[in-house]
C-alpha cells in the first residue's frame, strides 16, 4: 500500500484513495471464496458490487481518516479497512436507493436493478424481469449493509475502541435509513416546505457522510493492539462536539451541492443523468426555494416536470430557467458558502492536530466547489 503521506489532492485524498482501495480489493477476494463456495450462480452479485465500488470519490472514508488523525492516530491498515466498511454502507444506501427512486444510471452505468433485469431479459428466465431486478438489488443492498458490519468489527481494532466506535456506526446505519424514509415521504406528500428537505438531508446525507464519519474516526483513536479504553489521544469529547460544529453544516453544504449538480452538472462528470433529480420527483432545497418564489407561471413548470420520468431536452432546460430566474441557484450558492465558512469556523481553537485542521480545511473547499 502506498503511504507516501505528502500525497497530491486535497487533504492527501489519493493517499486515502490507495488505502481504502487495498482494504476493498482484500475484503471483496475474501468474499469471493465464501459466495464461490455457495455456487458460480450467486457470483454476478459480487461483480455488480465490484463495479459499484470502482467509482466513488471516497469522502466518508476521507472524514473518517481525517477523525483519526484530528485525534493523535497515525496511518496504519486497520484505520484504511474501517474507513472502507463506509463505503459499503454508502454502496448499500445508493442500491437501496436507486430501487426506491426507479433510477436508470449510477456513477455512470446502469443501476443495479437495472442490470438484473435486463439480464433476466436476455437470458429469457420465466416471470417479471423488473421484479426480479428489484428483488436482486434489494438483497445486494442488504449484503452490503452486513458487510459494512463485517469489515469494521475485522479491521483489527481493539474491542474496546470497536465497542466504542461500533455506537457511532450504529448511530449513522438508524439515521441514514431514517433519512431515506423521510425522503419517501417527502415525496408522497409533495412536500414544497424548505425546513422538511433540510430535514431529509440532515438524516439522508449530513450525518453518515460527514458528522458520523468524523466522530468514527475520534471514537477508533485508541492504541491499535490494545484493549484499553484511554479514549482519543487528542481532545476527547471535545473533539468529537468539533466533529458536529463542523461536520453538520459542511453535509448540508456537501448535499447543496449535489442538488445543484443534479440539475446543472456535466453527466460525464457527475455519472447520473442531468435532472435525473427532477424527473424522479425529488423535493430538494433547490426545489423547495424555487417553489418558495415562484409566480403562478413558474410554479406550473415545476409542478408539471417535477417527477415526469420522460422529461424532455426542453422541459428540462424550461425547468432550469425557473430555478434560476426564482433566484433559488443563487440562494443555495449563498447557503453553500455560508455553510462552508460556518464548518472552517469551527475548527478554530479546536484540539486537534495542525495537519488534520489544514486538511478539514481543504476537505471542506472540496467538497463545497467540487464538479462530480
Amino acid at each position: 500500500m502506498a503511504t507516501d503521506l505528502a500525497a497530491p489532492g486535497p487533504a492527501r485524498l489519493d493517499h486515502i484513495r490507495a488505502g481504502v482501495a487495498d482494504a476493498l480489493t482484500g475484503f471483496l477476494a475474501r468474499q469471493h471464496e465464501v459466495l464461490a463456495a455457495i455456487g458460480p450462480d450467486v457470483l454476478p452479485c459480487l461483480d455488480a458490487i465490484r463495479g459499484l465500488l470502482a467509482g466513488g470519490k471516497r469522502l466518508r472514508p476521507a472524514f473518517c481518516y481525517w477523525g483519526w488523525r484530528a485525534a493523535g492516530g497515525q496511518d496504519c491498515p486497520e484505520i484504511f479497512a474501517a474507513a472502507a466498511a463506509l463505503e459499503l454502507l454508502q454502496a448499500s444506501a445508493l442500491v437501496h436507493d436507486d430501487v426506491m427512486d426507479d433510477s436508470d444510471l449510477r456513477r455512470g452505468q446502469p443501476a443495479a436493478h437495472r442490470r438484473f433485469a435486463s439480464w433476466h431479459a436476455d437470458t429469457g428466465r420465466s416471470g417479471s424481469a423488473e421484479r426480479f431486478g428489484a428483488g436482486a438489488a434489494i438483497l445486494i443492498g442488504d449484503l452490503l449493509l452486513a458487510w459494512t458490519n463485517e469489515l469494521f468489527a475485522g479491521s483489527g481494532f481493539g474491542w474496546h475502541a470497536l465497542e466504542r466506535a461500533g455506537r457511532v456506526l450504529a448511530a449513522m446505519q438508524t439515521e441514514l435509513a431514517a433519512g431515506q424514509y423521510l425522503d419517501l415521504l417527502s415525496q408522497a406528500n409533495a412536500s414544497t416546505s424548505v425546513d422538511a428537505a433540510l430535514r431529509v438531508i440532515t438524516y439522508k446525507t449530513t450525518k453518515y457522510s460527514t458528522e458520523r464519519p468524523l466522530q468514527l474516526g475520534v471514537a477508533l483513536a485508541t492504541p491499535v493492539g490494545s484493549d484499553a479504553d484511554t479514549g482519543a489521544a487528542v481532545g476527547g469529547r471535545e473533539l468529537t462536539g468539533v466533529c458536529s460544529r463542523y461536520g453538520a453544516p459542511l453535509g448540508v453544504a456537501f448535499q447543496l451541492r449535489d442538488d445543484m449538480l443534479g440539475v446543472f452538472g456535466d453527466p460525464a462528470r457527475t455519472g447520473k443523468p442531468v435532472c435525473g433529480d427532477i424527473a424522479e420527483g425529488k423535493r430538494t432545497v433547490l426545489i423547495a426555494l424555487a417553489r418558495e418564489r415562484a409566480s403562478a407561471a413558474q410554479a406550473a413548470v415545476l409542478d408539471r416536470n417535477l417527477g415526469q420520468r420522460t422529461l424532455s431536452d426542453a422541459a428540462a432546460a424550461e425547468v432550469r430557467a425557473v430555478l434560476t430566474d426564482t433566484g433559488a441557484v443563487a440562494e443555495c450558492e449563498h447557503l453553500i458558502a455560508a455553510c462552508r465558512k460556518e464548518a472552517i469556523a469551527a475548527l478554530d481553537g479546536a484540539p486537534m492536530t495542525g495537519d488534520a485542521r489544514s486538511a478539514l480545511v481543504a476537505l471542506a473547499e472540496y467538497v463545497t466547489s467540487r464538479d462530480e
